[in-house]
């Protein structure tokens, strides 16, 4: 029993609130005590059984023994004693009925000890990694409370979510916004199995990321525990560097190294962190790891030799074309230079989308089977294309019948499908600068300028008569996008699914200065949403924008919750065809049945108004423009679920 001596007494009950021969869990500061009233007395003992931790305050009384409801150990209700004997109790704490209710005295708490977790989380602050995605349970609380710690000093923003699939794809939107990492964190076994469909589009699309995993103590891995699942196997393939945080690890060192690995590799980083190490007491004087002489500049060179070559290849072309992807997005300032300097009309593969406005006299839209046919055409006519942070992915069907020029900042990605013309190592932007100073006033290309717009006005011509398609089965896709094309902001970011909601999005919608986010190489269903909240977390001044179909929000739909709850006022756009649209296409086209691809949903625009949402619903396309508007203007997150045709992509 606590001695009465330098208490301070917190009041744990309301007069009359506990009746007789019952037990409460109550919270005293960080305490939970079994608060019982037996035999005329209300007595607090510790509320965790000492054989499981088992919670005797949801226990109950019988014959006059408090019994544990986890094994059925029995203790006295007032002295924590069991019977027979034996010295296995719980501890008591001194009682005041007073007249406003019942106190306890409990210690002053002493202050906290700075953890090896605490280290570590200040390391990853200060590496800038100050987002983290997940969700709080029982092995990972006490790196949660060392997260919770950085957040209340403002240096952190913790975002808890419905699952950790929806973390790991926040987080991979985040970076592929910012080129930055953020984290997601999960417990042991499932939690953090669930974070690896994130994990893996965030790896095969070059976007750093940290995750954070819980375990079980490290006294009971191996023989088996609860929730044990090896996670150092688990993520051995996605990770390209996972490591587990033992007594003995140089906590500040393993995180720097964790988040360096992330950075410089553009890759997943993962570190597991057993029960038992997260609440150790850092060493004395313990200091946090930085960047600080971590990383050196990144501007990679080219070889001379192979710049001297796609100089002179530049030079006799006629009709070259710029075919720009994802990994050129931090460099699209110089590219546009280039392009303008020489007349050279720019495509992009899909994940490229909106990199150079569709408005510019040399944008040509998207290439492959998500693209226009002003992309393809272009490609084909030219006679050199400059390849520039794209992967040749059959999505976007860059043809290899041409010379090429490929530029990339990993040398593996160079001629990694078949041989190019010229392989340049290096980072783009420094290679774009180098080709403009050699290249200046020494180029005898065609101004193709008046050809883009001739192409575009085909295009429009082609799109506008689309607008009146109508089978009496819901809108047509062209109409929901032109319609968009006059209501999201220039500076909007937009994150899509995976589906023909996403091939509509990738043909009709006109990118002035938004940037698109998409799950590319993995083409994961149900990014859009969760990837709308990490764009939320990555660029809260920015409006947010998601568009997906039925099927893909389907599987992340609580995380219209998540957005409620922390005001993201994400604007989503539902196309409703009640199918796995894409799936009955591909198996009509490979002469299957149509089979399982039907969906039951429920009215959607209901369902976001039950979350505490906007939800506007459209079944006519006379509809959209109010309804669009209603969405954009709307302060909070808002839904517009458009019921749409699903042959009329």
């Amino acid at each position: 029993m606590t001695s009465k001596s330098k208490l301070q007494w917190i009041r744990v009950l309301d007069p009359e609130e506990l009746p007789k021969d019952r037990v409460k869990t109550v919270v005293a500061g960080h305490m939970s005590l079994a608060m019982t009233h037996f035999e005329g007395k209300y007595s607090a003992l510790d509320s965790a059984c000492p054989h499981q931790g088992g919670p005797l305050g949801e226990g109950s009384i019988e014959n006059g023994l408090l019994r544990c409801p986890w094994h059925g150990w029995d203790f006295h209700p007032c002295t924590g004693k069991p019977p027979g004997g034996y010295d296995d109790g719980v501890a008591t704490y001194p009682v005041e009925v007073r007249d406003d209710g019942v106190y306890v005295g409990l210690e002053v708490e002493k202050p906290h000890v700075r953890t090896v977790t605490d280290v570590m989380a200040e390391t990853m602050v200060n590496w800038g990694v100050n987002v983290v995605f997940g969700m709080v349970g029982h092995s990972n609380l006490g790196l949660a409370d060392a997260l919770r710690r950085q957040e209340a000093q403002g240096k952190l923003t913790y975002i808890g979510i419905r699952h950790e699939g929806a973390a790991a794809f926040a987080a991979s939107a985040y970076a592929k916004l910012t080129g930055r990492p953020a984290a997601c964190l999960g417990i042991a076994g499932p939690g953090s199995t669930n974070l690896l469909t994130g994990l893996w589009d965030a790896k095969v699309d070059r976007a750093p990321i940290l995750a954070l995993s819980g375990q079980v103590d490290t006294q009971v891995l191996g023989p088996g525990a609860f929730q044990e699942v090896d996670l150092s196997a688990a993520f051995s393939a996605v990770a390209e560097f996972s490591q587990t945080v033992l007594h003995t690890s140089r906590h500040a060192e393993l995180m720097n190294l964790a988040i360096k690995n992330a950075i410089l590799k553009r890759d997943v980083s993962h570190l597991i962190f057993p029960d038992e190490v997260q609440t150790l007491p850092a060493a004395e004087n313990a200091k946090a790891g930085a960047p600080a002489g971590r990383l050196a500049a990144r501007a990679i060179s080219p070889c001379g030799e192979a710049l001297g070559e796609a100089v002179k290849l530049l030079r006799k072309a006629k009709r070259p074309v710029i075919i720009v992807g994802h990994g050129a997005r931090f460099s699209m300032k110089a590219i546009t230079e280039l392009a303008e300097q020489f007349n050279i009309p720019v495509v992009t593969t899909f994940k490229g989308k909106g990199l150079i406005s569709d408005t510019h006299p040399l944008g040509c839209g998207v290439l492959g089977r998500s693209g226009t046919p002003i992309a393809s055409w272009f490609m084909n006519e030219a006679d050199v294309l400059l390849v520039l942070g794209a992967s040749f992915s059959n999505h976007t069907g860059i043809t290899p019948k041409k010379p090429i020029i490929q530029v990339d900042f990993e040398a593996m990605a160079l001629g990694k499908f078949h041989p190019v013309t010229v392989p340049i190592w290096g980072e783009i932007g420094v290679v774009v600068d180098l080709l403009k100073e050699r290249m200046a006033g020494k180029m005898n290309s065609e101004d193709q300028s008046p050809e883009v717009a001739a192409r575009w006005q085909l295009w429009r011509t082609e799109k506008a008569s689309r607008l009146q398609d109508d089978r009496g089965n819901g809108l047509n896709s062209a109409s929901v996008f032109d319609a968009m094309n006059r209501h999201v902001p220039d500076n909007a970011v937009i994150a899509v699914d995976v589906g023909n909601n996403t091939y509509s999005f990738g043909r009709y919608f006109e990118c002035t200065a938004q940037s698109v986010l998409m799950s590319g190489y993995l083409g994961a269903i149900g990014f859009g949403y969760p990837a709308a909240m990490g764009a939320w977390a990555a660029a809260p001044d920015r409006p947010i924008f998601a568009v997906t179909g039925d099927g893909g929000f389907g599987q992340y739909a609580m995380e219209l919750t998540t957005a409620v709850k922390y005001g993201m006022p994400i604007k989503h756009v539902l196309l409703n065809n009640s199918e796995l649209g894409k799936i009955s296409k591909e198996q009509r086209a490979g002469e299957w049945d149509v089979w399982q691809t039907s969906l039951h949903n429920p009215n959607f625009a209901q369902f976001a108004e039950n979350c505490g949402a906007l939800g506007i619903r459209v079944t006519d396309r006379s509809e959209l423009e109010e309804a669009f508007k209603r969405l954009v203007e709307h302060a909070g997150p808002a839904m517009l679920e458009v019921v749409t045709d699903v042959e009329l992509i």
